[in-house]
């Protein structure tokens, strides 16, 4: 007895102890925030634009060094020069201040040169923000700002053009009539004359908004038109939304995924119950409250546009055959000839008001948009029996790939007028012996580490993943964000290509008074358990469990290592379901295993011609095109099922080179042709 009044006079000493010290704290971190909180966002911004005006003309500034680390930015391909990709924007945390950024930046692809370029008209600093390639230019949409303890949010409704070949920003004001509300989170495609704009969110302080409005800009009138409002009231259309895929196709968009958060139910927390109780509330055992809970998406829409903007609809399609499972929000695909390649994504569970574990992911995949199905893609190690690329080795499929490289090149350079390969041999030879070998690094067959909200890009058939963020997990909630740059090659995927590599950003502040309070808060119920110990039952205790599990693949991935496959059971939010477009049926020609796009293209070149005259003369538009035109059409179209095909045929060849079939057919090819040599290049 005397031990336990010795306890409970202890507990309520520190009790007081600590009561007056959160007093005492709390009354000067108020006084902190307020004025850390206290400024005006459209002074700042027109600072900014007054800092902006400084610079008199564009200029272009070589960089010793790859820019800062940065999260929710734009890295988007040049479509004037196949060697460039731009990033621009972004925003960096440091645990307690937020930095938005407006740099604009090129990376120089041959050379991996990062250069800066300044202008007196630029967009302001932003996150966030949605950008496109058109044929000569970016588009630019929206993003957000904020104050720097992301107290008091900005959204931008502004829309920019670069034009990537002289480096010049210019603002686009509509010539009349609406333009979409600010916003973030949305997606912009490009569709013959069009930009397209769908949905997004707005951060209203005391709430989100997510949008599923459709806007269309008009780049010949320079107008926009709100699609959404010429649709039937009847009309299906897609729930509200951000964060999802926005694929270009020849006859519209395709839309995949994408995060919101909709009304719902959770669990009250023990302590919550408690102090309900205490002050005279009911709190009975199961407790629920009403919130938003997050929604990853998982449907399939095709937006079928047509130039008479009254006709555009939007038809509901199948949901995805291997769809990556769980979905995944904080990842968007890139747009690669007829494909979507995604990389990484992250999968909330909120267990209560307090508890949110998160499951982090470095998958591959490749979606083929008219097959509508994924494919997770492998890196692949060469085979051990390839020959050496300079004795003309290498099997089939080595010879494939320099087939393909080789008709490629050609292509591009014949469409941008330049020199040929042994005139540029002769120009300067010695200097591009000394690019490759400074150039050419030890491919990694591991991915990146798991991470969400990477920039990715495709240039020239290689996809580049910029920067991304991940959540540590820890006492501190550490957000880390990687300061690195990696390549893959999608035509042979084999490796990964380090661009650059700084690590992880370090520079993480935890606010002293925040996390003594969460101790103290911590303290108190230690406290109250000594006194009360509530009995704890097996369903709490199996979800201890398992948050513990959680967090120790969270910490091995920290320290460089992919988390083992988490099993994560969600509550299911269920979507509306409605009529479903039935596929097209594909009668174009199919690639056949270890036939490379030039001989693809050689061998079904007529139909594939044929193919496109009937949809010409469909449109009545036959006649406008001469003979090189439609060749070079053709192959392009060509090209797109080539790519759209490649992981389902790669598939069959892996099956057919286990079974040693792939060089028989390649003998036999051979001598139906009559060509000799083939024993040499093996």
């Amino acid at each position: 007895m005397a031990k336990k009044k010795a306890k409970s006079a202890e507990l309520k000493a520190r009790k007081a102890e600590k009561a007056t010290k959160k007093s005492q704290k709390k009354s000067s971190k108020t006084a902190a925030d307020s004025d850390a909180e206290d400024i005006d966002l459209d002074a700042v911004l027109a600072e900014y634009a007054a800092q902006q005006a400084n610079f008199h003309k564009v200029a272009e500034t070589p960089l010793a060094d790859p820019p800062s680390a940065r999260t929710n930015s734009t890295l988007t391909p040049s479509p004037t020069n196949s060697n460039e990709l731009f990033l621009f924007g972004g925003e960096s945390f440091n645990g307690a201040l937020a930095h938005f950024y407006n740099d604009l930046f090129v990376h120089i692809i041959d050379k991996n040169e990062w250069r800066h370029i300044t202008s007196p008209n630029s967009p302001l600093p932003r996150s966030g923000h949605a950008a496109v390639t058109g044929k000569k230019e970016i588009w630019l949409f929206g993003g957000e700002f904020s104050s720097p303890k992301q107290g008091t949010f900005y959204h931008y409704g502004d829309f920019w053009r670069l034009d990537t070949a002289n480096r010049e920003w210019t603002k686009v004001e509509g010539k009349k009539g609406a333009t979409p509300p600010a916003r973030s989170g949305h997606r912009l495609v490009c569709w013959k004359q069009y930009v397209i704009l769908y949905g997004g969110f707005q951060d209203l302080s005391a709430s989100t908004k997510y949008m599923n409005d459709l806007w269309v800009f008009d780049t010949v009138e320079y107008t926009w038109t709100n699609v959404g409002n010429l649709m039937p009231s009847h009309a299906q259309k897609p729930e509200a939304r951000s964060g999802f895929s926005f694929l270009p196709h020849e006859n519209g968009a395709v839309l995949f995924g994408g995060y919101s958060r909709v009304k719902g139910t959770t669990a009250v927390s023990k302590s919550a119950q408690k102090g309900t109780k205490k002050s005279g509330g009911g709190g009975g055992g199961g407790a629920t409250r009403n919130v938003l809970k997050p929604m990853f998406h998982t449907d399939c829409w095709f937006l079928r546009m047509s130039t008479d903007l009254k006709a555009v609809r939007w038809e509901r399609r199948k949901k995805p055959v291997n769809a990556p499972n769980p979905p995944r929000a904080g990842v968007s695909m890139a747009y690669h000839k007829g494909r979507g390649i995604m990389f990484g994504g992250v999968h909330d569970v909120e267990e209560s008001e307090e508890a949110i574990d998160s499951q982090f992911f470095n998958d591959f995949f490749a979606w083929a948009v008219d097959r509508n199905r994924f494919f997770a893609l492998q890196m692949r190690r060469p085979k051990q029996n390839q020959g050496k690329k300079s004795g003309g080795g290498g099997g089939r499929r080595g010879r494939a790939q320099d087939a393909e490289e080789e008709l490629l090149e050609n292509l591009r350079r014949l469409q941008a007028g330049g020199p040929t390969e042994e005139e540029m041999d002769e120009l300067a030879p010695v200097k591009k012996e000394e690019e490759v070998v400074k150039v050419v690094k030890e491919n990694s067959f591991q991915l990146p580490a798991p991470r969400f909200d990477a920039a990715l890009a495709v240039q020239d058939d290689v996809l580049y993943i910029y920067g991304g963020r991940f959540e540590s997990g820890d006492k501190e909630d550490r957000e880390v964000t990687f300061d690195e740059m990696f390549a893959i090659d999608l035509g042979k995927l084999d490796g990964v290509r380090e661009v650059f590599s700084r690590g992880t950003t370090k520079d993480w502040e935890v606010e002293e008074e925040e996390e003594d309070d969460e101790d103290d808060e911590d303290d108190d119920d230690e406290d109250e358990d000594e006194e009360e110990e509530p009995e704890i039952d097996e369903e709490e205790e199996e979800r201890r469990r398992k948050a513990r599990e959680e967090r120790k693949s969270k910490k091995k991935s920290k320290d460089g290592e992919v988390p083992a496959p988490v099993e994560v059971v969600t509550e299911p939010v269920v979507e509306e379901e409605g009529p479903e477009t039935d596929e097209p049926i594909d009668t174009t020609p199919h690639p056949r295993p270890f036939e490379t796009l030039r001989e693809f293209f050689s061998r079904t070149s007529n139909a594939w011609q044929d193919h496109l005259l009937a949809i010409l003369t469909e449109q009545g538009k036959a006649e406008n095109l001469g003979v090189k035109e439609i060749r070079k059409k053709a192959f392009e179209m060509a090209e797109e099922k080539w790519w759209a095909c490649r992981e389902e045929i790669r598939e069959m060849e892996d099956e057919q080179e286990a079974h040693g079939i792939g060089e028989v057919v390649n003998l036999e090819e051979k001598n139906a042709a009559g060509g000799g040599g083939g024993r040499a290049r093996r």
